[in-house]
């Protein structure tokens, strides 16, 4: 899985003219699914997010996790993430098709929400409009194949 976290000071995601959610304080995520990808590797991908300390401290430090502030998520679906660039063309087979990817989607969401945390999301497979306030700016990358390679 491949994501790109963002601590924002507000995000929504529309589809058409409506709000189909939006969150104050917290991560927007944006998230992609490989074929090799598991329910195994979603629920690891998740607790690091949910536990990623990048809310600074009193002392200016970047020392907080979501639990402290109160934050929240926006996740949104983002196959663009597994885009082939050697091209000026970029392909997306390294993408999972979709039955596969919604269904890590939904279990990603799900266990956000198990840890207690407020998830917002996107459609899956829609055409959408994110907007967001980026708090820093600070964005994280997360690629669970690098992951194993280190390890």
């Amino acid at each position: 899985m491949r994501a790109v976290v963002t601590r924002v000071s507000s995000a929504c995601v529309t589809i058409g003219a409506a709000v189909e959610g939006s969150i104050g304080r917290g991560f927007l995520v944006l998230l992609g699914v490989s074929p090799a990808d598991t329910e195994d590797t979603a629920v690891k991908l998740a607790d690091k997010i949910c536990n990623l300390r990048i809310f600074e401290d009193d002392a200016g430090k970047m020392n907080l996790d979501l639990t402290t502030v109160g934050g929240s998520l926006l996740v949104v679906s983002q196959f663009t993430l597994y885009a082939d660039t050697k091209s000026r063309r970029p392909g997306f087979t390294a993408a999972a098709r979709p039955e596969h990817a919604a269904a890590l989607y939904e279990r990603f969401i799900a266990h956000c929400r198990s840890r207690g945390f407020p998830v917002r999301h996107g459609q899956f497979g829609a055409d959408m409009r994110v907007a967001s306030v980026n708090d820093g700016p600070v964005t994280i990358l997360f690629d669970t194949d690098q992951s194993k390679e280190r390890e």
